[in-house]
């Protein structure tokens, strides 16, 4: 981000001061992932496994979260905002009426990237009323208004579908090869993630020195209290050096867009892609939601159709192992990456990627990266004590190897994002509905 550019202003879904309190009181009186069924015999004490203990910790925070509701649908889940409807600024008048109508008093309260947020003044089974409102028989000779729930995203490290494992704890970096220090150079790839370490600047000075301007208000929080990591703390930190992995010269651009839990929502991705730098030519977004009835999202789709001509935005396709669409990877004018894995017979789709006829591209999932210092507690295993490295699987690290590679193709053969974009995806699919490979 420019220093001489004002910031845009952050949503007011961010922890505040009581709930970080009230998060801090949970995992203190009750260790992340207490209470899980059993796992795999010798997982640990209790035969406690890695991704259960990880998916159970991140259930409790949600649990534990006001601002957080799920719609469980089998099949159709999605996590959402209570109490807020986003409406395409051009219906909200006559879905306001409507709304009154049928005994659903909401007011405004605000409006983003071409939305208008609508608050009601009690529960209410939002989902339920976003399908009336679609229901084109509520509108007799009158175009469907455009509304949809106020959608969370979560950051695709393993959260939210398989394998749904923490990082782990991983031996330091190699230096970079010299022969490629100068791959991405002159390239900056916006990170809208959950920010950056505070000491990433110099506990990483091979791979993230002087590669970004270290700003206050782009710092990942990282802990849930003393130095215990939320499940997605040091995830922006991990995925800018898979990035740099890719292409060491690359400058990168970090936005917080996700607390350290993991959890976001389409107003803070709104405020992250306005926060960056105007010099960023590739945005990387390794977090995604599913939506209501499959559909995009509003305020994203009309955010990223306004990127500027010639950038590129990559997105991870998510971590549930699904055909279904994940937004904003789905969206017409976003590289979509899945991810594979390795094992004996080389590379094969990894278990837990999405994919679907929406990917554009491939690359290994399972990589060992940047990271914080903190401590990871899960019942029943060992306490995992980070220094500043860490291994992890998922969409997330595929998209961002895929980003740092587009930079690198700029610089080697002279190309703006988009015409490198065209270069990579020009070979045959790898595989059916995972996209090219991208090495």
């Amino acid at each position: 981000m420019s220093p001489d550019r004002p910031v845009a202003p952050r949503s007011t879904g961010r922890f505040s001061r009581r709930h970080l309190l009230a998060l801090a009181a949970l995992a203190a009186a009750t260790p992340l992932g207490a209470g899980l069924r059993p796992g795999p015999a010798g997982a640990g004490d209790e035969g406690e496994g890695d991704d259960d203990a990880y998916q159970r910790a991140f259930q409790q925070l949600l649990a534990a979260d006001p601002e957080v509701r799920l719609h469980g649908e089998t099949g159709r889940e999605f996590l959402y905002r209570p109490r807020q409807l986003l409406v395409a600024d051009p219906d909200a008048q006559r879905v306001l009426a409507a709304l009154r109508k049928a005994g659903h008093p909401a007011t405004p309260g605000g409006r983003f990237a071409g939305v208008t947020r609508l608050r009601f003044d009690r529960e209410t089974e939002v989902p339920a009323v976003v399908a009336k409102l679609r229901d084109p028989r509520q509108w007799p000779e009158q175009p469907v208004p455009r509304v949809q729930p106020h959608h969370l995203l979560v950051g695709y490290g393993n959260i939210m579908g398989n394998p749904g494992g923490p990082p782990q704890v991983a031996a330091a970096l190699p230096a970079p090869d010299p022969k490629h220090a100068r791959d991405g150079a002159g390239v900056t790839v916006g990170v809208c993630d959950t920010g950056v370490w505070r000491l990433a600047d110099s506990r990483h000075p091979l791979w993230l020195g002087g590669s970004y301007l270290p700003q206050v208000d782009d710092e990942d929080p990282l802990y849930l209290h003393t130095d215990v990591l939320g499940p997605q703390g040091g995830h922006g930190t991990f995925v800018a050096g898979v990035v740099r992995q890719a292409a060491p010269g690359v400058s990168f651009d970090p936005e917080p867009a996700l607390h350290p839990t993991g959890i976001g929502d389409e107003e803070m991705l709104v405020a992250a892609l306005a926060a960056l730098d105007p010099q960023v030519s590739i945005v990387n977004l390794s977090l995604g939601c599913f939506t209501q009835d499959d559909l995009p999202p509003l305020p994203l789709a009309n955010v990223l159709a306004g990127r500027r001509q010639g950038g590129v935005v990559v997105a991870s396709a998510g971590n549930a192992g699904t055909s279904r669409p994940a937004w904003p990877a789905a969206l017409p004018d976003v590289l979509a990456v899945a991810a594979v894995s390795r094992d004996a017979a080389g590379l094969v789709p990894a278990p837990y990627s999405n994919h679907g006829s929406w990917v554009d591209a491939c690359a290994v999932g399972e990589r060992t990266s940047t990271f914080v210092d903190g401590r990871l507690p899960l019942p029943g295993l060992p306490t995992r004590q980070f220094l500043g490295y860490a291994s992890w699987a998922g969409t997330s690290f595929a998209a961002a190897h895929v980003s740092g590679r587009l930079a690198a193709v700029m610089t080697g053969n002279g190309l703006d994002a988009e015409q490198a974009r065209q270069f990579l995806l020009a070979q045959p699919a790898w595989h059916p509905d995972y996209g090219v490979l991208v090495d």
